[in-house]
Formats: structure tokens, C-alpha cells, sequence
């Protein structure tokens, strides 16, 4: 018998396969080319910044600017927004708008912050935490992306050469910065060719380095939320994978210790959570300093972990098993019921503790996100009644939102001089040098104190606000009033 015979075989190679795209960023394609209008509706608004905007001053101009920004991403750049989008946008213009009502810089400041989380939602549409979360740095992360966005530009097969949009850009940035550093230097020199300037409502020329450099950074972020709205990268793909869920008992034994640990809590120290000024008389060495104070930041904290419990356990819930998910349901909702006691009772300690010792900022401040945080845990029993919370980072975000919306108009520097007002005004001692940081919004408040209290309250509101003067565009409501009641 002769041996088969056999062919010899090539060795088996194995094809790489193509590379995806990132999960982040996809591929460039037409539609991330820049077109004339979005190029110069960035270059114009940029212009616009660094001719009106002052960061220094609280005013009318962040609003302008914001609305300059929205025009160019929401008429200007396909695609149309949706009835969502524009929603969201018109919240977020709306918290800009707190710079030309309310005098206080650092609710300003906080509203600005909040208006760029909106805004940035609006351009990446994250549905996820960490979505929202890695949206608000995009603009950033998107900077080499936009230089290539802009470079893209080609002209259409037929059509006759055009001046290069890059070169008219370059020409009116060098012009303007020739215009800013000159018109300072001879602004400086001349105090009546100064006039010509100040004379002329859309004309800034002072401080022309960080003009520049704020016309610069508001031109490049309109660009790069044009570059997102062009192409919106995947977001949600940073999230976190689903978790691998654990066996009932190991996530169920952990929430029901810590349910009676809340039941006994509440139970025994009942008359001491809601005790107010009876429970702090009655008992021996204990002050409201350490009934309210200390219990407040305590019991916040007990909230807050109870939110990172509740995030955690939700992630390792079996919610395809019928079982679980009810125990899961009913554990969760009554850990979120006594928090809402805890919330409740943290709100009515604060309350004594500002009645008792006077109102401030900061009193006022985490008085206010406590009860946010109350909110929250009545999302989550929404939320829960269902096992399905894939609204709630959105619901969230605008709870949040509209919830600094009402503290705006709240109006916490007023509020807190009104109640001191009040306090002294009822036998109490009144810290004359606090008030007089706080903003033109307490300043009908401050006015009805007596002298010497008055005098001492408005000493540097009156040399803030009675020695300079608004430009249209730093139009603030507050300040304008203020200024009204110190004039006379």
C-alpha cells in the first residue's frame, strides 16, 4: 500500500480586522465641514465679547453674548434644534439673564455655571450621568477637532474663487487688535479724545489684553459648539457598563441593617429632631449652636451617603428577577421616606439656628440645596416605583435648574438683610461690617436702619455703586435701584 498523498497546506493566516471608529468621536465626513456663515457668526460674536463683556461686572452683557452664541448654533447651524433643545436653551439664557437682574456676583457666578452645564446638554445631548458630566468639557476636548473643522473648507465644483474665509478672519482680528491697543494708549493719553469713547455705547477699548483674550476664548467656544452640533460625539459611551448583579441576600441584608439603623434613629431621637427651641431650653448643655449647627452638616452628610448607597445598590439589583426587583423597590423607598425625614429635620435646625444667631450666605446656601436634596429623593421614589430611572439624570438637571431659577428670584442677599433688619429691629445685635459685603440687592433693606447702623451697613456700597455708572450693556436692575435710594 502505497501512503496518501498529501498537499502540503499554506500556513493559516489570520485577516486583522478593520479598526473601528473611537466610541467617543466619529469619523469626519461632509458635514463636518464649516460653512461662511458659521466661520464669521463666531468671528462676530467673539467681536461682540471683547467689545462688551467685562467678567469683573455683573450685568446684561452675559446675556447679549449668550444670545449672540444661541443665535449662531440655532439658526445658523443645521441641524434645526428640537422643541427640547430650544426649552433648554431658553433656561439657560434665562439663567444669564440673573446678571442683569440680581446683584450679587456669586449667584451670578453660579447661574453662569449652570447656564454652560444647559448648554453643553444641548449640544452633545447626554442621557446618562456621566454623559452630562463629560458633555460640560467637550468644547474643550474638541480643539484640535475644530482646527481641523475649519480647514475643511472647499469651495463647490464651478464656482469661481472666493477671498478665503481664514484670511478675512485674520485681517479683522489683526485689525481689531491693532484698533484695541492704539485706541487704549491714546485713551490714556488724551482725556478728551477719551470723550470721543466714552461717548460711543458699543465701543471698549481699556484693557486690551484681556479683551482679546476674552473675544478669542467666546469666538473659540461658538465654533467648537458649532463643531458639536455638527457632530455630536457618543457620550453616553463613557458611562459605565451595567454592573454584574449579586445575589439577593448580599445587597438585601446590607439596605434592611440600614433601614432599622434609620428607623432607630428617628425613633428614639424623635423629640430631639423636631424639639426646636422647647428640646434646646430644657436640656441641660446643650446650646443651639450644637443642636443646629453641628446637626445640620451631620445629618447632610447622612443624605448624601444615602444618595451614594442608593447608587451603588441599584446597579447590583437583579432587576430581570420578580422577587428582587420588589424587595429592591420597597427597601429603597423606605430608606428614601426616612431620608426625607432626615432632610426635613436638617432644614428645621438650620431654620432655629438662622433665627437664633442671624442670616448669612452660606446659611442660606446649603438651607436651600438641602432642600434640593429633598427633591431628589422624591425622584428617586418616582423613579423607583418602576425600577426604571433612565429620566432622572435630565429630571435632575432640571429640578436643578428651575430650583436656582426660584432661588434667583428668592433673592438671598435681600432676603438676609431683611431678616436681620428684623432681628435688630426687635431688640437683637445686627453685624453692621457682614452686611456691608453683601450686594446693591440688600440695599432697601439696609436703608431703614438707623444711624449710625445705616451709615456703617452701606459705607462701601455707596462708594461701589455712587461713583461709577452703567453702560447699556452693564444694565443691572439691582444696582440701578440701589443707586436711586443712596442718591437720595
Amino acid at each position: 500500500m502505497t501512503a496518501p498523498l498529501t498537499v502540503p497546506q499554506k500556513p493559516m493566516t489570520t485577516v486583522p480586522a478593520p479598526k473601528k471608529p473611537g466610541r467617543l468621536w466619529r469619523r469626519p465626513d461632509r458635514t463636518s465641514m464649516a460653512t461662511r456663515s458659521m466661520l464669521v457668526g463666531s468671528v462676530v460674536v467673539g467681536l461682540l465679547a471683547a467689545t462688551i463683556l467685562d467678567i469683573g461686572v455683573v450685568g446684561a452683557a452675559y446675556l447679549i453674548v449668550g444670545v449672540g452664541v444661541l443665535a449662531v448654533i440655532g439658526i445658523l447651524t443645521p441641524p434645526p434644534l428640537t422643541a427640547v433643545q430650544w426649552a433648554a436653551c431658553v433656561g439657560a439664557l434665562a439663567l444669564l439673564g440673573v446678571a442683569a437682574i440680581r446683584g450679587a456676583g456669586w449667584l451670578a457666578f453660579v447661574c453662569i455655571v449652570a447656564a454652560w452645564v444647559v448648554f453643553t446638554w444641548v449640544l452633545v445631548g447626554g442621557r446618562t450621568w456621566t454623559g452630562i458630566v463629560a458633555g460640560t468639557v467637550m468644547p474643550w476636548r474638541a480643539a484640535l477637532r475644530v482646527v481641523g473643522f475649519v480647514r475643511r473648507r472647499k469651495l463647490r465644483v464651478g464656482t469661481s474663487p472666493r477671498v478665503p474665509t481664514m484670511r478675512v478672519v485674520a485681517v479683522t482680528a489683526v485689525s481689531v487688535t491693532l484698533l484695541l491697543i492704539f485706541g487704549s494708549l491714546f485713551v490714556s493719553a488724551d482725556p478728551e479724545f477719551a470723550k470721543i469713547f466714552g461717548d460711543a455705547p458699543a465701543v471698549r477699548v481699556d484693557e486690551p489684553i484681556a479683551r482679546l483674550v476674552i473675544g478669542a476664548l467666546v469666538a473659540f467656544v461658538t465654533l467648537s459648539a458649532v463643531y458639536l452640533r455638527r457632530r455630536s460625539p457618543s457620550v453616553d459611551a463613557l458611562a459605565p457598563k451595567p454592573a454584574v448583579p449579586l445575589p439577593l441576600w448580599e445587597w438585601a441584608v446590607p439596605l434592611a441593617v440600614l433601614n432599622i439603623l434609620f428607623l432607630g434613629f428617628v425613633a428614639v431621637q424623635l423629640k430631639t429632631l423636631f424639639g426646636g427651641d422647647k428640646h434646646v431650653q430644657v436640656t441641660d448643655g446643650l446650646t443651639y449652636a450644637n443642636y443646629a449647627r453641628q446637626g445640620f452638616w451631620q445629618l447632610m452628610a447622612v443624605t448624601v451617603l444615602t444618595l451614594v448607597v442608593i447608587a451603588v445598590a441599584v446597579r447590583r439589583v437583579d432587576r430581570g428577577d420578580r422577587r428582587s426587583r420588589n424587595l429592591a423597590r420597597g427597601l429603597l423607598g423606605v430608606l428614601c421616606a426616612f431620608s426625607l425625614v432626615i432632610v426635613a429635620s436638617a432644614v428645621h435646625r438650620m431654620w432655629l439656628y438662622e433665627n437664633q444667631y442671624g442670616f448669612t450666605r452660606l446659611r442660606v446656601s446649603v438651607f436651600a440645596a438641602e432642600i434640593l436634596l429633598g427633591v431628589v429623593f422624591i425622584l428617586l421614589i418616582a423613579a423607583g416605583v418602576r425600577m426604571s430611572g433612565k429620566w432622572l439624570p435630565i429630571g435632575v438637571l432640571a429640578t436643578a435648574v428651575v430650583g436656582l431659577l426660584a432661588f434667583a428670584v428668592f433673592n438671598p442677599d435681600a432676603y438676609i438683610a431683611e431678616k436681620n433688619v428684623q432681628r435688630f429691629e426687635n431688640g437683637k445685635t445686627i453685624d453692621t461690617f457682614y452686611l456691608s459685603t453683601l450686594s446693591a440687592d440688600a440695599v432697601p433693606a439696609l436703608d431703614r436702619l438707623p444711624e449710625p447702623q445705616r451709615s456703617d451697613a452701606l459705607m462701601y456700597l455707596k462708594q461701589e455703586l455712587l461713583g461709577s455708572e452703567d453702560s447699556w450693556w452693564e444694565f443691572n436692575s439691582s444696582r440701578e435701584r440701589a443707586r436711586e435710594i443712596l442718591a437720595g
